[in-house]
C-alpha cells in the first residue's frame, strides 16, 4: 500500500542513522537555523546518531563564552536574560540562549515558558532561543544541555546562555558547564544566617540582586557583600566575586550596565572553555580557548595526573579500593574501568538486587551508582567523603538484567568535586537503555 504524500514527507524529516544526523549537523554549521532546529530535538531526544553528532560538535567548540544564570523560581532569570540579549545585540554579537524548564513530576510534561519573557528580542536574526524540559534532571539543567551548548558554539555563536530551571541550595550543576556564573537573587532573600549558607550562593562569579526598584534591594545587596567578606576569609581566589543590583524592569534599566562591565571583567580574568576541563588531556588540546583559559585547563589537567601511574596503575590502584568494599562485596558489584576521577561498575540483577514486590530494589540501584561515586571520589588519593547526593530513577529492572554505572568527574577544587552517574542497562542487541541519574558531590578531606 502506498503511503500518504504528508506521512512519506514526515517520514522523510526524521534522522534515523549517524550519517544523516552528521548532514544535519552540516547544514546547522553552514548556517541552516531549521536544520538547527531538528538537530536540538535530536539531541534532547537521545535520537540514533545524537551522541556521535554531540562529539564531533564538542571537537568544534570551545569559542563561545558560556554564561550561566541561576536562581531560585521568580528571581527574574527570564527577565535578565532578555536585558542581556538586547544589550549584547547592540553590540553585533550572535546569542544563543538555552532555558531550562522544570518538568512535571506527574504527567512529565512541562510548559516551557521562559522564552515568553525573552519575546522583546526571539525574532531577531543574531538570536537563537531553545527551552529544553528538565526531564527530571537535578542539579537545575537538562541533560542536553552540555550537547546543546556546543552545538551553538560550532555553529558560530559567540555568546551562550543557559538559564537554569529555578533551583534550591544544592543544585549547582552550572558550576562545570559556563564560564562566568550568575546567580539571581530576589530581594528579601532571607536574614543575615540565610546569606552565608553554603550552596547556590557560592557558586556566583556575579550575584545580581534583582527588582532593584523594589526597597529591600539595596539591603539584600548589603548582605550579600557581607558574605563575600566571610567567604574569603576561607577560600581565596584570583577573582572577587561581585555584587550588582539590577532591575529588568521596562522603563528602569537600573544596573545592566553595571552588569555587563562585571561579565566582561570576569571572562578578561579567567577565560573562557570550563566545559573543556572535565575533556581528557588530547581534546582539551584541540579546544581553541583563550591563551589564560588554556592555562588553567593545562594546570587542571596536570594536577590530576600528578601521580606517577599509568594506565594500568590507576585501574589498579581503583581495583584495590572496590576489592576492599564490603557492600560491592555482598551486592556482586564488579569493577570495569577507571582512572582520574572516573569509574566503571557493574553488577546482574538477581535475588539480592529485588524488592517486595520481585523487581529491581531502587536502593540497589543507588549502591551501584554510590559505589561507582565512591570510587572515581577517592580515585586521586585522598580521602572524599560524600556530603550531598540526588538520584532519579528512569526505568525498572529485572532478574538477569546487566546494569552498569558510570562515573565522571565534573568538577575539582582543593576541597569539593562534584560526580555525575549514569547507569544503564546492557541490552542484547549491543545498545544501552538508561536506567537511573546520579548526581553527588564529596568534600576532600586529604
Amino acid at each position: 500500500m502506498a503511503k500518504h504524500p504528508a506521512a512519506a514527507g514526515r517520514a522523510d524529516e526524521t534522522v534515523t542513522s549517524s550519517a544523516a544526523a552528521a548532514g544535519l549537523a552540516e547544514r546547522a554549521i553552514a548556517g541552516d537555523r531549521r536544520a538547527l532546529a531538528r538537530l536540538l530535538t535530536l539531541i534532547d531526544d537521545d535520537r540514533p546518531g545524537a551522541r556521535e553528532v554531540a562529539a564531533s560538535l564538542a571537537e568544534r567548540a570551545g569559542r563561545a563564552w558560556v554564561v550561566g544564570v541561576t536562581g531560585v523560581p521568580g528571581s527574574g532569570k527570564s527577565t535578565l536574560v532578555d536585558a542581556l540579549l538586547g544589550a549584547w545585540l547592540a553590540q553585533g554579537h550572535r546569542v544563543a540562549v538555552i532555558a531550562i524548564d522544570p518538568s512535571s513530576p506527574i504527567s512529565g510534561g512541562a510548559v516551557l515558558g521562559d522564552r515568553i519573557r525573552m519575546g522583546a528580542n526571539a525574532a531577531h536574526e543574531n538570536v537563537f532561543i531553545r527551552s529544553f524540559s528538565a526531564r527530571g534532571e537535578l542539579g537545575g539543567l537538562s541533560h542536553a544541555a552540555r550537547a546543546a551548548v556546543d552545538a551553538f558554539d560550532a555553529c558560530g555563536f559567540d555568546r551562550v546562555i543557559v538559564e537554569t530551571v529555578g533551583t534550591g541550595q544544592s543544585e549547582t550543576r552550572i558550576v562545570a558547564l559556563a564560564d562566568t556564573r550568575v546567580v539571581v537573587c530576589p530581594p528579601g532573600l532571607g536574614d543575615d544566617v540565610q546569606a552565608i549558607k553554603a550552596g547556590t550562593l557560592e557558586i556566583a562569579d556575579v550575584l545580581a540582586i534583582s527588582k532593584g526598584d523594589l526597597p529591600l534591594a539595596e539591603q539584600t545587596a548589603r548582605e550579600m557583600r557581607e558574605m563575600l567578606t566571610l567567604r574569603r576569609r576561607v577560600a581565596k581566589s584570583d577573582w572577587a566575586p561581585r555584587v550588582v543590583v539590577v532591575s529588568a524592569l521596562a522603563g528602569t534599566g537600573i544596573g545592566i550596565s553595571e552588569l555587563l562591565g562585571a561579565l566582561d571583567a570576569h571572562r578578561d580574568a579567567v577565560g573562557v572553555g570550563r566545559r573543556a576541563r572535565a575533556r581528557t588531556p588530547e581534546r582539551i588540546a584541540a579546544a581553541p580557548v583563550t591563551a589564560r583559559a588554556a592555562a588553567a585547563v593545562a594546570a587542571t589537567a596536570t594536577a590530576a595526573l600528578a601521580t606517577p601511574l599509568d594506565a594500568d596503575g590507576w585501574r589498579d590502584r581503583i581495583a584495590g579500593l572496590a576489592a576492599n568494599d564490603g557492600l560491592c562485596t555482598t551486592l556482586g558489584i564488579t569493577f570495569r574501568s577507571g582512572g582520574p576521577g572516573r569509574a566503571e561498575v557493574a553488577m546482574t540483577v538477581d535475588a539480592r538486587h529485588l524488592n517486595f514486590n520481585g523487581v529491581g530494589h531502587g536502593g540497589a540501584i543507588f549502591s551501584l551508582a554510590d559505589s561507582a561515586f565512591g570510587l572515581a571520589a577517592n580515585s586521586h588519593g585522598p580521602l572524599a567523603a560524600g556530603i550531598d547526593a540526588h538520584i532519579t530513577f528512569q526505568a525498572g529492572v529485572v532478574t538477569g538484567d546487566r546494569l552498569v554505572a558510570r562515573a565522571t568527574e565534573a568538577h575539582r577544587s582543593r576541597r569539593v568535586a562534584v560526580y555525575r552517574i549514569d547507569v544503564v542497562r546492557l541490552d542484547p542487541g549491543g545498545g544501552e537503555s538508561a536506567i537511573s541519574s546520579f548526581t553527588g558531590t564529596v568534600y576532600i578531606k586529604g
